[in-house]
């Protein structure tokens, strides 16, 4: 089988547009796993401030209920 000398340089074309196509979208992948992860530290961030903030609502009313008693 012999391969026509026009496809030649259609097949490097090819060659370096799937080459382009696999570079970009592992970058393309990295920067989404990125987000993901930026994402995923502020939502346990939040998480915590609002465990915080639970446990100093729970705090004011404790010292609420012991001034009403006193």
């Amino acid at each position: 089988m012999v391969i026509p000398d026009q496809f030649i340089p259609i097949a490097g074309m090819l060659l370096a547009l799937g080459i382009v196509a696999i570079v970009f979208w592992h970058r393309t992948r990295m920067k989404e796993l990125q987000y993901h992860q930026d994402l995923r530290l502020r939502e346990m961030e939040h998480q915590a401030k609002m465990k915080q903030l639970e446990i100093e609502l729970e705090k004011a009313k404790s010292r609420e209920g012991a001034e009403r008693v006193a």
